[in-house]
């Protein structure tokens, strides 16, 4: 029988290798972490071999005394924290102790270090559990970690490690969640002498520093209003600045900001996700599952939001002591921060599209110059310009948009969307409001309206059904849908199911605004229904609610499931394809729209308008060439 005995140093931090030094990116990540600790504004970052055979990083940071060289690259040795209560509140990014000799144990390591106050700087060599003595080099202030031949002492480890494109993808995403928390620092990355990525300082917004208030190296969105975003830019691209909103909110000692995609810009993947708390990105469940929340019926499929957010919170009630990577973190209030996270996304989402600063930009990134180039069938020649009065042109054009009693033309069978009085309704006579004037319809599925910006393409039934469900969701969430008795109650045959479904389920199904009666043991009648929905799909509309009661029993209906059920509704009384409506009609859907939260995606997701510009328009015709 084997006896109990210590392992030696060497093992010990072979083992911890890894769980902390997992690749090469694992290795950046805690080398960048400790440069930011020290205060450094110039990162440089070279690679070779995926940094697999060299991964170099050098800072202008506060550098390391001489004397504490060789400590540095010893187990459990750091500078950040000395008690459990430093551990509780921890505010730097590294803390642990571990990696420096994770990496000493697994490869070839110089450290190179000199102090703002040095006269010249200090080297030490280590691999293979041995340190050379520490002796003098030259070096600019900060310090230099050179790490060669990742995994050379335990080759089935580095087996396993992928190809060198592999690892350097890895490496680029670690290097951008760096610096995307941190506009206020300088960063380059190079790969085979390669420029790859070359991050300049950015200018803060007047003279206020970039901290927060739990960490001077943090930067936090009103004091870098102009870096924050630009940084943003330049790692995920002009096109999701222009896709995304801005997110700044504060309660209770918690700050959530930075940039959240509108739901029609989106991903395929999660790759363009990053979320910090406390500068610190992390991967969290109940994080994940509050963003996944606030999309949950503005996004198509499956498909995935793109955001970089951030999360200041007070530090001891966030343990980031989970795990050895350190990204995984354990919030004291989880629910709270769940519902902080949802509430203040939700909110920003639900903003109708028409009428956000960044609408028409969004709308052009997304249009398709292909998508217009069709045959446009309008009813009578005109010239689509913009006469000096818009209102004055377009009634010349349509005629006036109120009728001779003064009341605007109303819906025929979409009773809740008729227009109110021209002078609730229409904006003052010197404004075009921001979907512009319907011109004619497309094909019977597309409103063709004209902004300040150009041509508005609008999917008529995709907006309308988002339009219904909206209402229906605020109508519900106030009990007080309005229910309209039938002069002539819809009758339907119906299983033995669904007859004693409707006897058990009436007060429920009153809630949801349906009145749905046994008539005999094989028969259902629709004596009322909402009065928002089109009476002329009460049997469909029935018998989707008694399915779902059905199926899931009114509780889960009334609550978990009612969205799905509301939706499915509004998509039944939602305007039809090759429907004709009339111009007051369609600007009826116009102006529901610039109400309406969540307006630019329908119920699945799907865009509702897109936007064309003069320029675009001019493009086709190759105008000006």
């Amino acid at each position: 029988m084997s006896t109990i005995q210590l392992l030696p140093d060497l093992l010990i931090n072979q083992i911890a290798a890894g769980e902390v030094i997992e690749r090469p990116a694992a290795a950046l990540k805690e080398i960048l972490e400790n440069s930011l600790d020290a205060g450094a504004t110039d990162i440089i970052v070279q690679l070779e071999g995926g940094g697999v055979k060299l991964l170099r990083v050098r800072d202008n940071g506060s550098g390391i005394a001489p004397e504490e060289l060789s400590l540095a690259l010893m187990r459990h040795a750091t500078s950040k924290i000395a008690s459990l209560a430093d551990l509780q509140r921890v505010a730097s990014m590294g803390f642990r102790g571990e990696a420096l000799a994770s990496m000493a144990a697994v490869a070839q390591v110089t450290l190179t270090s000199r102090q703002t106050e040095g006269t010249h700087a200090w080297q030490i060599q280590s691999g293979d559990g041995t340190q050379s003595e520490v002796i003098p080099a030259a070096h600019g202030q900060g310090t230099s970690v050179e790490i060669r031949e990742l995994y050379f002492n335990t080759p089935a480890r580095r087996k396993f490690l992928k190809s060198e494109a592999t690892e350097l993808a890895y490496c680029e995403e670690t290097f951008k969640r760096i610096a995307l928390s941190r506009p206020d620092v300088a960063f380059s990355l190079q790969h085979h002498n390669r420029m790859m990525l070359q991050l300049p300082t950015l200018s803060r917004s007047g003279n206020a520093p970039l901290a927060s208030i739990y960490q001077v190296s943090k930067t936090s969105w009103e004091d870098n209003a102009d870096a924050l975003p630009k940084r943003i830019e330049a790692i995920l691209s002009k096109e999701f600045s222009q896709s995304a909103v801005p997110v700044s909110r504060k309660a209770a000692g918690l700050h959530l900001y930075g940039m959240a995609s509108l739901p029609a810009y989106s991903k395929a993947s999660r790759d363009a996700q990053y979320f910090f708390v406390n500068g610190r990105f992390i991967r969290d469940k109940i994080v994940t599952h509050a963003i996944r929340q606030a999309y949950q019926d503005i996004l198509h499929h499956q498909r995935h939001p793109a955001f970089v957010l951030f999360l200041d919170m007070p530090p001891e009630l966030v343990d980031v002591n989970v795990h050895p990577a350190k990204s995984e973190v354990r919030f004291r209030e989880s629910q709270a921060i769940h519902q902080f996270v949802f509430h203040t996304l939700q909110q920003v989402l639900s903003t109708p599209v028409a009428l956000t600063e960044n609408a028409s930009d969004l709308s052009n990134q997304l249009a398709q110059v292909s998508s217009v180039q069709r045959t446009m069938s309008i009813q009578q020649p005109m010239q689509l310009h913009m006469a000096s009065q818009p209102l004055a042109f377009y009634d010349a054009l349509f005629g006036k948009k109120e009728n001779r009693d003064g009341e605007e033309e109303k819906f025929n069978d979409a009773p809740f969307l008729s227009t109110q009085p021209h002078s609730q309704s229409s904006p003052p006579e010197t404004e075009i409001p921001p979907l512009g004037f319907a011109m004619a319809q497309l094909a019977g599925i597309y409103i063709l309206a004209q902004n300040v910006h150009g041509l508005v393409v609008v999917d008529m039934h995709a907006a309308h059904e988002r339009i219904v469900y909206e209402r229906l969701k605020t109508a519900l969430d106030r009990q007080q849908i309005p229910m309209q008795p039938l002069l002539i109650p819809v009758c339907f045959a119906a299983e033995a199911l669904d007859i004693a479904t409707a006897e058990e389920e009436h007060a429920a199904m009153a809630q949801l605004g349906f009145d749905i009666a046994p008539l005999s043991p094989t028969t259902l009648a629709v004596r009322a229904m909402p009065a928002m929905l089109k009476q002329t799909h009460a049997e469909a509309a029935a018998r989707d609610v008694l399915h779902e009661m059905r199926e899931y029993g009114a509780t889960r209906v009334l609550t978990e499931r009612r969205n799905e059920l509301l939706s499915t509704l509004a998509c039944h009384s939602a305007v039809r394809a090759n429907q004709i409506l009339t111009v007051p009609e369609m600007n009826n859907i116009l102006r529901e729209m610039e109400r309406t939260e969540r307006s630019g995606q329908c119920n699945h997701g799907r865009p509702t308008w897109f936007q064309m510009s003069i320029a675009e328009l001019d493009t086709l015709f190759m105008r000006g060439k």
